[in-house]
């Protein structure tokens, strides 16, 4: 029956892939422009089951593009997913051995981006247009590392061809460990609501673990996935940014615990440790215009709106000064703090 059926000696919520072991039901997926290193760090001390890097383009990492060397970059991650994206399968190859090389225990195949920068190159969801494309890949891919590939596309291109249950079946014939399936067409971007239910087409038809991803933004949301799709775990998308702890408390509630959420001064930590990472990986500069829209997703995450807080906001995202923008964060989450003292 697959790889899933090895799961249940391990543990009730656990799955394995090869020598990997996921202890747990909640992933963060791969977000382009924001997994990045630093984010994957902190939601794995929170607890996520499973992390996943950017998408990062197969042909420019194997020449050695600096940005997708630091796409890739996994220090401090355990285990350390990269994922890579692309139409040729040399180049997928090339890149899925490389990211092995440089540490990776599993390749994540993207065949589910839906922009038009990537899908007009016939890479991301514009494979689901071209199954023996999208299967030339994935042959690639597997053949040329030893450790788990993993792939994640959406339901189909278009409401007239929802086929990720006929490429589920062949990915997994093709050696792909684990599916991931986001409930949207391409089509649909991220327009309307995930359809949950129509995932457990993939499920029926693989022996492989199935994750649900779409629209995933707490712990009952879980578990309505869960139940709808068969998927053996969910993946949280743009609900867990800001809020990099997410995937760990939904962790934590589908194993039937329950963890109190972060302190007030655990989430500023968590703020000011991400914006330091992405510094140090970009410079101060160009780490700043990165740092933003993970500055603003914190600081709307920081405390319930008040007198003050929109314009701390503001001031937060505009700040060309890295030591203000400590300080702003500071005064952010001044209030959590306060409160909890008291």
């Amino acid at each position: 029956m697959g790889m899933f059926s090895d799961a249940h000696k391990l543990g009730v919520n656990a799955i394995r892939l090869g020598n990997v072991v996921i202890g747990g039901q909640a992933f963060l997926a791969p977000m382009s422009g924001v997994t990045d290193v630093g984010m994957r760090r902190i939601a794995m001390r929170f607890g996520a089951s499973l992390v996943v890097s950017e998408m990062v383009a197969s042909d420019d990492y194997v020449r050695g593009a600096q940005e997708s060397r630091i796409r890739a970059e996994g220090a401090g991650v355990d285990p350390h997913v990269v994922q890579i994206a692309g139409c040729d399968p040399r180049w997928m190859a090339e890149a899925a051995r490389l990211a092995e090389a440089s540490g990776a225990a599993i390749i994540d195949i993207n065949m589910g981006c839906p922009a038009k920068r990537v899908t007009g190159g016939y890479a991301g969801s514009a494979l689901m247009r071209d199954p023996e494309l999208a299967l030339r890949l994935v042959e690639a891919t597997v053949s040329a590392v030893k450790i788990p590939v993993t792939l994640k596309m959406r339901l189909g291109w278009d409401d007239h061809s929802l086929n990720a249950a006929y490429l589920g079946r062949r990915a997994e014939q093709a050696g792909i460990a684990l599916l991931t399936i986001h409930g949207r067409t391409r089509c649909q971007f991220y327009q309307g609501r995930a359809n949950w239910g129509a995932i457990r087409a993939v499920s029926e038809a693989v022996s492989i673990p199935v994750v649900a991803n779409g629209d995933c933004a707490n712990l009952e949301d879980a578990k309505a996935m869960l139940a709808a799709s068969g998927a053996a775990a969910v993946m949280i998308g743009r609900a867990a940014v800001g809020r990099p702890w997410l995937p760990g408390q939904i962790s934590a509630g589908l194993a039937g615990r329950a963890i109190a959420p972060p302190t007030g001064s655990q989430r500023r930590d968590a703020a000011l440790e991400h914006y330091e990472t992405l510094l140090g990986l970009f410079g101060a500069r160009v780490g700043l215009r990165h740092a933003r829209k993970h500055l603003a997703a914190y600081a709307d995450h920081a405390r319930a709106p008040s007198r003050g807080a929109a314009s701390d906001r503001l001031a937060l995202v505009t700040c060309e000064d890295a030591g203000e923008v400590r300080r702003l964060l500071g005064v952010l989450f001044e209030d959590i703090g306060q409160r909890e003292a008291a």
